[in-house]
């Protein structure tokens, strides 16, 4: 009536500027489409397929995280953006700049000059790959990393005298690529586990060749200069250091076990010879670096993970058994063969703290240090950390040292409990306690590398951005549509 069209079972019929189609193939409500019994049905401009591959929402797809993660934990990229391969490559020529030059002979006779040469130019490849894949100098915030670049001005203040030669300026220029990497590959610390797969892989690549120079020379590799304990025969490393680094990599392994991101051949793989390489090593820092930094490691995780206690009573168990039983060949393996007032002086290190302690200095000494050395007093070793950085960059720097231990310690401690957490407590805790009769915390150096591992594991993942919706754009109305109509 009152000259409209009403088409009954027909075409359409307009009510309110809206077209309906009764029986028809659309019927758009709103100024959306929606589609029965075809392939889509579009709400709200989004779209939603119905036995397809791809379940849209909001316009686009829907990834946890902004992008993919890996069942297993390798990665857990966070706003989109996932850790390029190229990434460990940058970490372990990071790792062959700290194995140093200096060592035991070895089987084919090797210049320092060239060794020198190969770790060097590793740092400044690793310094160039991390700012070739970060070229926006994209940062993540580190308090550890902010106070590692710190200790720089200590380091060069000491240095600029050159009292130490020429040699502690370039040592202040290796720290300083060191730690500038450092802070390029931060934009990839995300709290997952990527970088301890590197760690471990790394360090298991350089015990593959303590492995082969072992096999190839028994006699070079476990030299009577060094009291039988096992070197290294193609690439010139010493006991401690072997011993660091299979206690670092066993350790995480177990850990990576008891938090089912690893299977147990994969694991026995690592720790199984990881292990008879300590033993051969006779290191007793890195042995009970490994017992103390597992039992507090694990003691985080035992009140979430079952396998964490089962683990925890099984080693109780063990440790006893071997306490009782094999108490004699233990305290023969952790003598070493001295004597015991050789073993209470600490093989001789004592003297040298000593001697160190009562040398005369001035007020900038004792405020800055002396500069960057080898990390030697008088021509013998320090083998203390904190020794060698007082000695080095003063008291600034111990003070600096400090913090970062502190601030790293703290903040595992406010963590909830998780494996990163774990892991991370177990290199602080293996670093502190080597510390105490190893040198390293103040130069670039496998301690640090291990710290700022532990940093990588601590940082808090980055929030992605809320995924919105695009506008619908409104549809325009007819004017005759939005006139009442008189009947």
């Amino acid at each position: 009536m009152g000259g409209d069209r009403r088409p009954t079972g027909g075409d359409r019929t307009r009510t309110g500027g809206d077209h309906t189609r009764t029986g028809g193939d659309r019927t758009p409500t709103g100024g959306d489409r929606t589609r029965t019994g075809g392939d889509r049905t579009r709400t709200g401009g989004d779209r939603t397929r119905t036995g397809g591959d791809r379940t849209p929402t909001g316009g686009d797809r829907t990834r946890t995280g902004g992008d993919r993660t890996p069942t297993g934990g390798d990665r857990t990229p966070t706003g989109g953006d996932r850790t390029p391969k190229a990434v460990g490559i940058a970490w372990a020529l990071l790792g062959l700049n700290t194995l140093g030059s200096a060592g035991a002979e070895t089987i084919v006779q090797l210049p320092r000059s060239l060794i020198q040469m190969v770790t060097m130019g590793a740092l400044v490849a690793a310094f160039a790959l991390a700012l070739a894949l970060n070229l926006r100098l994209r940062i993540r915030p580190s308090a550890f990393v902010l106070l590692l670049t710190l200790l720089l001005v200590p380091s060069v203040i000491s240095s600029a005298d050159l009292e130490s030669g020429f040699g502690a300026l370039f040592r202040c220029a290796r720290l300083t690529l060191f730690v500038g990497t450092l802070w390029l590959l931060s934009r990839w610390w995300d709290g997952s586990l990527t970088f301890v797969r590197y760690h471990i892989r790394m360090y298991f690549a350089v015990l593959a060749t303590v492995v082969a120079g072992l096999a190839i020379s028994p006699g070079a590799a476990m030299p009577e200069l060094y009291g039988g304990r096992l070197v290294g025969a193609l690439w010139p490393l010493t006991p401690p250091q072997i011993g660091q680094y299979t206690a670092v990599i066993t350790g995480l392994t177990v850990l990576l076990v008891l938090g089912r991101r690893t299977d147990r051949i994969s694991a026995a793989v690592v720790i199984v010879p990881s292990l008879v390489l300590l033993v051969l090593t006779h290191t007793r820092t890195a042995t009970a670096g490994l017992l103390v930094g597992l039992v507090l490691a694990i003691c985080s995780l035992v009140l979430t993970s079952a396998a964490a206690r089962r683990f925890f009573a099984w080693g109780v168990l063990v440790a006893t058994v071997a306490a009782v039983g094999f108490a004699s060949a233990l305290r023969a393996w952790f003598l070493r063969g001295q004597t015991q007032e050789y073993f209470t002086s600490l093989t001789g290190r004592a003297k040298v703290w000593d001697a160190l302690l009562a040398a005369p200095r001035t007020t900038a000494e004792k405020s800055f240090g002396t500069g960057l050395s080898d990390k030697s007093f008088d021509g013998l070793p320090i083998d203390n950390s904190w020794l060698a950085v007082y000695h080095e960059q003063g008291l600034v720097g111990v003070t600096l040292v400090a913090a970062f231990i502190l601030v790293l310690g703290g903040v595992a401690l406010l963590r909830p409990p998780s494996l990163p957490r774990a892991c991370a407590i177990f290199l602080i805790s293996y670093v502190a306690i080597s510390s105490y009769t190893e040198a390293g915390l103040g130069d670039a150096s496998a301690y640090l590398l291990h710290l700022a591992l532990a940093a990588s594991l601590l940082a808090a993942p980055a929030t992605a951005a809320p995924l919105t919706a695009p506008a619908v754009p409104q549809r325009r109305i007819p004017r005759w549509a939005r006139e009442p109509e008189v009947t």
